[in-house]
């Protein structure tokens, strides 16, 4: 038996609502949650169209080699972002004409790994033994509407397609739950005599890889409480026809959200990091030297809910960015209709903002005691005040206040 695929009926909609208009084929991403037994898909978006192959896809005759995985990569790394944790992009699917309906496999193979591999090289966290590492292809002929759902393990490149079920259900994306949490985050980044010289964003990376392995050993608190493996979820815990709690899958549900929790955390900072390197590198500003001090602004989480649905997508913000350009880039990744009053920009106590300084003198408060206790040639702070995220599936929502990174040098 194949995996089963229970999928949100808006989905299917959405995807018999799609157009070729001319082109030979369409393709996209799917979006939902492992588990155990069942994937769930709740969304659906289909690649943004390049500009410059418009014109070739247009043709019929068109061949599913010129399928532009590094476009449809770049997509899902976009559409990654935008997810909270607890969602992943699950697979992708492909629409064709009648011409192509046997001309696919090859092409969706190549893609659902070309995605997996471009996602895991962004991630600070890596999947566990026991997690499902299926993902789903699927295909669709524009004229029979008839559906093909395969399967492809993205940790065996050897791997061969396998079944699925592919099952609609009405009200899905209806039934994730919302949970909350704080996190204190101060991270010191220790530098060596070479590192001192790579660039800030290398040594922030670098300094993050090492930071994420402490959030996932950290302890996990339910209402500022251990709770061990044999005990109630939540207060009030439902019993079994038998008399005694459903501690097996109340584990299983507090293993998946201490999981979705702390890669909300992970991605939610390293997308923010990442970002604004990159909007650095866009507008070519120069790093600066010597003892100059240097301010960046970090962007703000922005939310907006799936229609229908209490599962929040997110986007990030600069302060100098308008609604108009972040409703604008979600109705360009997700390609469904928002509306700017839909937005819910993350409060901020303070402003959030990196920093970083060059000074011989320099001296750091609050180490620990790892941490050297002469003064050190090299600090560089980054802090990110207040940020506001959402986990979806169990939704929980985290509270990260007051996350700094110290970088100092022997």
């Amino acid at each position: 038996m194949g995996r089963t695929y229970i999928v949100e009926e808006t989905v299917g909609q959405y995807l018999s609502n799609i157009n070729l208009q001319g082109k030979a084929f369409v393709s996209g991403l799917l979006i939902g949650q492992c588990s155990s037994q069942k994937d769930y898909v709740i969304l659906a978006t289909r690649t943004p169209p390049k500009e410059e192959l418009n014109e070739n896809l247009k043709h019929p005759k068109a061949k599913l080699d010129n399928l532009d995985e590094e476009w449809a990569t770049e997509h899902a790394n976009q559409v990654s972002r935008m997810l909270p944790g607890g969602l992943l992009v699950l697979g992708v699917f492909i629409i064709t004409t009648l011409e192509l309906a046997n001309d696919f496999q090859n092409a969706l193979r190549r893609l659902i790994f070309a995605v997996e591999k471009s996602m895991n090289r962004k991630r600070l966290w890596n999947f566990t033994e026991e997690e499902v590492s299926e993902r789903v292809t699927l295909h669709i002929c524009s004229s029979t509407k008839k559906i093909l759902c395969r399967t492809y393990d993205v940790h065996d490149p050897k791997s061969s397609a396998k079944p699925a079920d592919w099952k609609y259900q009405n009200g899905l994306s209806t039934s994730w739950l919302s949970l909350e949490c704080t996190v204190h985050i101060n991270i010191h980044i220790p530098l060596s005599t070479t590192s001192v010289s790579y660039t800030l964003e290398k040594n922030t990376k670098n300094g993050l890889t090492r930071w994420a392995k402490q959030i996932e050993n950290s302890v996990y608190l339910i209402n500022g409480q251990v709770k061990g493996e044999d005990c109630d979820l939540l207060e009030g815990q439902k019993k079994s026809s038998r008399g005694n709690t459903q501690t097996s899958h109340c584990f299983d549900v507090r293993v998946l959200t201490q999981l979705a929790m702390k890669r909300d955390i992970l991605n939610t900072v390293a997308d923010r990091c990442e970002i604004l390197f990159e909007d650095l590198l866009l507008n070519e500003i120069p790093e600066k030297k010597d003892s100059e001090k240097e301010f960046h602004i970090l962007p703000h989480r922005v939310f907006v809910p799936i229609p229908g649905s209490t599962v929040m997508l997110c986007d990030y913000k600069f302060g100098d960015e308008s609604a108009e350009e972040i409703r604008d880039h979600f109705i360009e990744m997700l390609d469904h209709m928002i509306q700017i009053e839909d937005l819910e920009i993350a409060e901020e106590i303070n402003t959030a903002y990196m920093s970083s300084s060059m000074n011989s003198q320099a001296s750091l408060d609050n180490t620990d005691d790892e941490q050297p206790k002469q003064p050190v040639k090299t600090t560089v702070v980054l802090k990110i005040q207040q940020n506001i995220g959402v986990i979806a599936a169990f939704a929980v929502t985290v509270l990260a206040v007051g996350i700094s990174f110290h970088y100092f040098s022997d």
